[in-house]
């Protein structure tokens, strides 16, 4: 069982990365939960969600003690770091936020994902850089899986089906020279 919490500010597409995160899971056969949880604003309030992914039956959906922890922006690392288990995985955007969790016992990834959506081609796929660094740090789902929820999201719109595949791959390099 790996217990992921995505978190960050509204408009970053935290959501739907996690969303993207657990429908990945359920295509693979594994028991899976998604709990979103935001603010009332439509972009720049609080988002985070957490994802479950699981060969057995998942008891409940909260997320108090991640194994993982993916923060998009300075306040949500923060804020979330501590909780991280002893031995858990933190990715954090390096474009947003230092990457000092003031802890020995868990492992950090610092990838400046707004820098690599740029490289890319654009901005917004920040979320997605985050993901293939997600997938190249845990194996917790197949690249495959992940792409293919993407080329569902942007079908008839190849340009940005290129662009998401390039952050993907640019995220998963980003996680594997660490």
């Amino acid at each position: 069982m790996v217990r992921i919490l995505l978190a960050g500010q509204g408009g970053q597409g935290v959501l739907s990365a996690g969303k993207m995160l657990a429908e990945s899971g359920l295509r693979e056969g594994k028991e899976v939960s998604y709990l979103p949880a935001y603010g009332p604003e439509m972009r720049g309030g609080t988002a985070n969600c957490s994802v479950i992914i699981s060969e057995e039956p998942i008891a409940s959906p909260l997320c108090n003690q991640p194994d993982v922890l993916v923060a998009m922006n300075a306040p949500s690392f923060h804020k979330f770091a501590p909780r991280v288990r002893a031995g858990g995985i933190i990715l954090v955007n390096g474009s947003m936020s230092d990457c000092y969790a003031g802890r020995e016992d868990v492992t950090v990834y610092d990838i400046p994902a707004n820098d690599i959506a740029m490289d890319a081609g654009d901005i917004r796929s920040a979320n997605t850089v985050i993901m293939g660094a997600l997938c190249a740090a845990t194996g917790v789902v197949r690249d495959k899986s992940i792409l293919n929820c993407l080329n569902e999201k942007f079908v008839g719109k190849p340009a940005l089906m290129e662009i998401n595949e390039r952050a993907f791959a640019l995220g998963r390099q980003a996680a594997e020279k660490r």
